[in-house]
């Protein structure tokens, strides 16, 4: 029997789909290659879930066709439509470099507002993997308008559903601000960067001589701007932890977080936590070595790790419950709260706010960071931000302190005076104003000037003032701690307290939007 021939309408639809794969043409996609850069449709391809990819808008073709640009091009440098990860939906489009540097024209900015829309009326996170050269020129202010439009909706969709961006190449002018408005930026060491003026505008404007990588490259925006929060070794580590982030997040903010699957005993206890503190209140430890303690199978998902490492967050599951971690770092400026500190953790406290994540607060913090730089540049706004996302935040908040837990500081990390739900503490936690040595200075400074022997008589203060003051014991006796526990316990006295507040309500007054001290 032979073959029926084909009809000529299904040839032309086959043809011009291979023509969509090719992007810009064999040879940029080799140049794109010899970057150490994958393709747009090979980066959705590792990925979504295998097979799972449906296309949309593949036809779609560069408004300056038979105008300025003269040239017809399929999908208009960005690949869009839909598939699943780990079996639930996500949107996601990718920037295809190989077609006129993956500039953003009119079409190309409707492809994606399309796929917004798309992902905010049917309640699913929508992924944009950015790789261009920013706004088309040719097409002068339609890209512009496109780029306006794009950002509204990152807006309206902030808190509904999740948004990721990707870094995967260059990612200029107007085109930063897009990932700058979504929850989370991913970022690959050696082939993304991120600036607002490359490094040309920059010489020619400050004089300064400064390479793609020194100006916004994947360790700067992970460790001194903040503005990135993960930064990977390559395309395929940074398509894997952006698997894991989504493993502990809820598709939208009507939802509850994903129930993970563990084997970890929710009873378990650890010895190793109740030797960790040291005697000496001034030596620090490591924070994140309680938190692997604690959470299932040690497993711990840290955000925004290479900035302001006086405070961690990130998630966890634990007892199999997606939970927000916020903890101060010892081991870092002592865990105190500096402007970046507050700012990170306010953020990421707002986040997991805004989609049903509880927040697990671990504390161990002397205070706010001194100085005149400090000052200047805005440490008491910073702090009430953190304050500020804390007291706004409904989801369980459960507080376990550790040890220091002084003056404001305190005040500004989730305490039951600022609705949090469940405040444990330690045997070696220290509530008070200050520590013993700044408090015994100043309340015994006239005993001490005339004392015959001060060294002494401050030493006696001291320990009085611990025995009165810095211990758990006070603050338990007054309610504000509801219960002082062994460290090794910690684990279950958490997970049977996510239990205990699985059906919490708690609301806000009725208002169109607070007005957080940005």
């Amino acid at each position: 029997m032979q073959d029926q021939p084909i009809d000529p309408r299904v040839q032309r639809l086959r043809e011009l789909r291979a023509r969509t794969q090719l992007g810009g043409g064999a040879d940029k996609i080799a140049a794109q290659h010899a970057k150490g850069r994958l393709t747009a449709r090979e980066r959705i391809e590792i990925l979504l879930d295998k097979g799972s990819f449906r296309e949309i808008d593949a036809f779609v073709t560069n408004r300056g066709a038979n105008g300025t640009d003269k040239q017809t091009l399929l999908t208009d440098g960005v690949i869009t439509g839909w598939g699943t990860i780990d079996g639930r939906l996500v949107y996601v489009y990718s920037q295809d470099f190989t077609v006129m540097g993956g500039s953003l024209g009119q079409a190309h900015a409707a492809k994606i507002v399309k796929l917004q829309d798309m992902a905010l009326k049917n309640g699913a996170p929508i992924i944009g993997i950015n790789d261009s050269g920013g706004a088309r020129i040719q097409e002068g202010m339609l890209s512009l308008v496109g780029y306006s439009e794009i950002f509204l909706r990152n807006t309206m969709s902030s808190g509904v559903v999740p948004q990721i961006s990707v870094i995967m190449g260059p990612c200029a002018g107007g085109a930063v601000y897009s990932p700058a408005l979504t929850d989370f930026i991913f970022m690959v060491k050696g082939t993304s960067y991120m600036f607002v003026t490359g490094p040309d505008v920059v010489k020619a404007v400050t004089h300064e001589d400064v390479s793609f990588e020194e100006l916004g490259g994947a360790n700067v925006h992970n460790s001194v701007s903040g503005v990135a929060h993960v930064a990977a070794e390559s395309e395929g580590d940074c398509m894997y932890l952006l698997r894991v982030l989504l493993s502990y997040l809820p598709s939208n903010n009507m939802e509850e977080p994903p129930q993970a699957v563990t084997h970890d005993d929710p009873l378990r206890t650890d010895a190793l936590l109740d030797t960790i503190v040291p005697d000496n209140a001034n030596k620090p430890y490591d924070m994140k070595a309680v938190i692997r303690s604690v959470v299932d199978d040690g497993r711990f998902f840290e955000v925004h790790e290479h900035f302001a490492g006086n405070i961690i967050v990130g998630f966890a599951h634990m007892g199999g419950h997606s939970v927000g971690i916020v903890a101060n770092q010892p081991q870092v400026l002592a865990g105190v709260l500096d402007i970046n500190a507050s700012g990170k953790a306010a953020r990421f406290v707002r986040y997991c706010d805004s989609f049903n994540i509880p927040i697990i607060t671990f504390e161990d913090v002397p205070g706010f960071l001194p100085g005149v730089g400090q000052e200047h540049g805005g440490i008491i706004r910073a702090g009430a931000k953190l304050l500020y996302a804390y007291c706004e935040a409904t989801v369980p908040k459960i507080n376990v302190i550790t040890r220091k837990a002084y003056g404001g500081a305190y005040c500004v990390m989730s305490p039951r005076s600022t609705r949090g739900d469940l405040v444990l503490a330690w045997p070696s936690a220290e509530l008070a104003v200050m520590g013993p040595d700044g408090a015994v200075k100043i309340i015994y400074r006239r005993e001490l000037a005339a004392a015959e022997s001060p060294d002494a008589r401050r030493a006696e203060l001291i320990a009085q003032y611990k025995e009165d003051f810095a211990n758990p014991y006070v603050a338990a006796a007054n309610g504000h701690i509801d219960d002082i526990i062994e460290p090794h316990e910690t684990r279950p006295r958490l997970i049977n307290a996510l239990e205990m507040l699985r059906n919490k309500r708690d609301s806000n007054p009725p208002r169109k939007h607070g007005n957080i001290p940005l």
